[in-house]
């Protein structure tokens, strides 16, 4: 159960000093408690928690060593609170240099996926510390939470169908509109690529399109990859391979938590999400390496690896949402292995020709804790999917900077957009952290509202 935030502390709220190894020395412990931080080995360290023994065997409060700098995720290191204090009601003793951080921090911690093994649920409140806004944490916390859930579920209960129905439910909420195109259908309405990709599931391919917002405000398009399973198609990915492809529809995922956020601050845009959701699955009718797809936009694209797939089921959604020359353009998908190996799965790079936006989205990642790096859309690499069958192919022949050549063909799909930014998630945590679990991580939608925030506004 998430922890509760609290706009201030109870009467039997309990304290948590934040200390550092330097600070923790000025801290002004009794005699007894001084001792028992003694005995334990506390010095501060970042990270270090102890609870402070009162009467009767119950806590008196609690000292945590924070954070020295605030680089990366530091600022979300009091997640380690939500899982390691004992149940009861705490608050901040002194403020934290970054409150709502520090705030959201607590609450991401106390994530934990239940769905089919069910946890012991904690009592925890916590009071938001001076300076904190309380809502747009809890606004947050919650997309953050909507997108570990959707990433975590096994495609089983998550294909094509259960994503639509989250989509659905998301709009509810918000009084959204949503149209979905569904199967031949996306023939009749030209989004063949869509349609290649996923006509062999048992599960129709579709587009899902969701809008939100005055119609004349600011347009902001986002676009998720939502390819609910990647067995690679016909060029087979290995066992080995195939183990977290439930989460190939994480960039769907990060959209949707990023449109939660936006519509629960009810920013001054008009919103449009479309998600392509599919399953790139093995059956009679698969598409082929060596075919040669029409896109929507007419650019012919010949098919050197069919587990090349999401960009080609984002090719068709970019393509649609050029078409009304949005203000601002955003792709989110789970693209490439390249860009794990240039920057690891805590930092997703992004690709813009906007070098104002980009400065923007920079800044905003450090404030937000939500790291992001930008690399470059290297025209010079244009020529490694050229084809001489066609316009273009979904994939280069050499194997190199596979991450820029993969943001260079979707680039051919957006002339009209005012600004357009791709950004290349993982959308797992391999490794457990103060603030998430090993799983689904929603990835640079934090940054990205503080971005349109900034520009927009209510």
């Amino acid at each position: 159960m998430p922890v509760t935030l609290t706009d201030k502390p109870t009467g039997t709220a309990l304290p948590v000093h934040m200390v550092t190894a330097e600070t923790f020395q000025d801290l002004r412990l009794d005699a007894s408690h001084a001792a028992w931080a003694k005995a334990n080995g506390f010095s501060g360290k970042e990270g270090q928690l102890l609870v402070l023994p009162g009467k009767d065997g119950l806590a008196a409060g609690a000292v945590f060593g924070a954070p020295v700098d605030g680089y990366g995720f530091a600022s979300l290191a009091t997640g380690t609170l939500a899982r390691q204090l004992p149940e009861g009601d705490w608050y901040f003793a002194a403020g934290p240099e970054h409150p709502d951080l520090a705030a959201l921090g607590v609450i991401l911690g106390s994530y934990q996926f239940d769905r089919y093994k069910k946890s012991k649920p904690r009592a925890l409140t916590f009071a938001a510390p001076a300076g904190c806004d309380a809502a747009a944490v809890q606004r947050r916390a919650d997309a953050v939470f909507l997108v570990r859930d959707l990433i975590n579920t096994p495609t089983s209960d998550m294909g094509p169908i259960a994503l639509e129905e989250a989509v659905r439910k998301l709009a509810a909420g918000h009084g959204a509109v949503v149209n979905v195109t569904i199967g031949d259908d996306l023939l009749q309405q030209n989004f063949p690529m869509i349609h290649a990709v996923g006509r062999a599931s048992a599960e129709a391919p579709r587009l899902i399109d969701l809008t939100w917002g005055n119609s004349d405000a600011p347009k902001i398009t986002l676009v998720g990859k939502g390819v609910c399973f990647d067995t690679g198609g016909l060029d087979i990915k290995p066992a080995s391979g195939m183990l977290l492809m439930k989460k190939d529809m994480g960039g769907a995922a990060n959209v949707l938590g990023l449109a939660a956020m936006i519509m629960g601050a009810k920013l001054n845009v008009r919103l449009r999400v479309l998600i392509p959701a599919v399953e790139n699955s093995i059956s009679a009718n698969a598409f082929r390496p060596g075919d040669v797809l029409t896109s929507r936009k007419g650019l012919t694209v010949e098919i050197g690896n069919t587990d090349a797939e999401g960009r080609l089921v984002l090719a068709d959604a970019l393509a649609l949402a050029d078409e009304e020359t949005p203000d601002m353009l955003i792709d989110m998908a789970t693209l490439t292995g390249a860009a794990r190996v240039a920057l690891g799965p805590d930092l997703p790079p992004f690709f813009t020709d906007d070098d104002a936006l980009a400065n923007d989205i920079a800044v905003a990642a450090t404030e937000t804790a939500d790291p992001l790096w930008r690399l470059p859309l290297w025209s010079p690499y244009d020529q490694k999917i050229s084809s001489k069958v066609a316009d273009c192919n979904n994939v280069t022949s050499d194997g190199f900077a596979g991450a820029v050549t993969a943001a260079l063909f979707l680039r051919r799909f957006v002339e009209n957009a005012k600004s357009w930014a791709h950004f290349d998630v993982f959308g797992w945590s391999p490794t457990e952290r103060p603030h998430c679990t090993v799983g689904g991580e929603a990835q640079a939608i934090r940054a990205l509202e503080r971005v349109f925030t900034n520009r927009y506004g209510n």
